[in-house]
């Protein structure tokens, strides 16, 4: 069987899980890796063993050869990016988020459509061990009525590259929500069989580098800051999400004044309730005979990016829509999109 050729386009740290994926897989090739700066896409090259690099993602669309595409650029660049490759008869693995705004994202879903090609986004929760036993337990009715999700992405001085483009609204699409709240909006709907979404709230701040000279902070991811730059996103979101199903509520902040970490997942139900250390374990806690338990089980782990790739090569060799197909995670960037407008009005959203 010929193996499937494939393009990654985007050398930055992200492409890294993609690559690795992709060379261990025994269905797939890489044939370009594809870069603005062509020293990245070489460096690549090297590490993985690829033959062909260039610095314009449009000099391979006309490949036939290549099959499927990963897409791990900024995230003002996926929608176009997406499109063009999907318009030229590329299967897509985009990287989270979708786009940076809905009208995007239908426009990327729309040319999936139009050019009958699968459009996966990289939503990589789907594949956790721990988050698809979580929702076996929820599917099987262990928690009983599950009424309530609460989330937390908190950190306590951890905005990415200040002044730069995580902090550019017109390049990242927002801030902590569209950048850490993706993933943890996703694995709950996901984990819950994605209840009809009914009305969103959502307060947004940013104030702790408001004066961007005076941030303190001990390291800084994407970093140096570039105090000429811009900060025009949030670096705090609370929300609340009420569904067909459980309330959702959350809590997210680049930087607080508090100095903890806080990423986790509550799952409340009316028989028990689950705490996700987001990347981690979790543990069940229950009530039975008069008795109180706290179980935290034990399982072996797959790797989620593997699972993640390998499911896109199925649903490409298959022609089916798998977890991680933009028609299964468009419902995150409606809610994110609806926690903006509702923190821009002052107002419930109803979807």
């Amino acid at each position: 069987m010929n193996k499937i050729k494939v393009a990654v386009i985007g050398c930055g740290t992200i492409s890294d899980n993609h690559m690795e994926s992709y060379v261990n897989n025994e269905l797939t090739e890489i044939k370009y890796l594809i870069d603005i700066s062509q020293e990245s896409a070489v460096e690549k090259a090297q590490k993985y063993g690829v033959t062909h690099t260039e610095t314009d993602f449009k000099k391979i669309l006309d490949d036939k050869e290549v099959e499927v595409v990963s897409i791990c650029t900024p995230n003002n660049t996926h929608a176009p990016i997406a499109i063009e490759c999907l318009n030229a008869g590329k299967h897509v693995l985009c990287e989270k988020p979708a786009g940076i705004n809905m009208k995007q994202v239908s426009e990327m879903k729309a040319a999936a459509e139009r050019n009958n090609r699968i459009l996966n986004i990289g939503v990589v929760n789907r594949y956790n061990t721990a988050v698809n036993k979580i929702k076996q337990i929820i599917d099987n009715g262990e928690l009983g009525k599950v009424y309530h999700v609460y989330c937390s992405f908190r950190s306590h001085r951890s905005i990415p590259g200040l002044g730069g483009p995580f902090t550019t609204k017109d390049i990242a699409g927002g801030g902590v929500l569209i950048d850490w709240g993706v993933h943890f909006l996703d694995l709950i709907f996901y984990s819950l069989n994605q209840p009809k979404v009914l009305t969103v709230s959502g307060a947004t701040h940013s104030e702790l580098a408001k004066d961007m000279k005076d941030y303190t902070y001990i390291n800084m991811w994407a970093g140096p800051p570039v105090y000429d730059g811009t900060y025009d996103v949030e670096d705090f979101v609370t929300g609340l999400i009420r569904t067909t199903g459980p309330t959702i509520s959350l809590n997210g902040a680049w930087a607080q004044n508090i100095d903890e970490s806080a990423m986790f997942v509550e799952f409340l139900g009316d028989k028990a309730g689950i705490k996700l250390q987001y990347g981690g374990n979790f543990k069940i806690y229950s009530a039975k005979n008069g008795n109180l338990y706290e179980t935290t089980p034990t399982y072996t782990t797959s790797d989620a990016f593997y699972g993640e790739i390998d499911g896109f090569i199925q649903s490409v060799i298959n022609q089916k829509k798998g977890r991680s197909h933009i028609d299964n995670v468009i419902v995150t960037s409606e809610v994110m999109e609806a926690i903006y407008l509702s923190a821009e009005k002052g107002r419930e959203i109803e979807l």
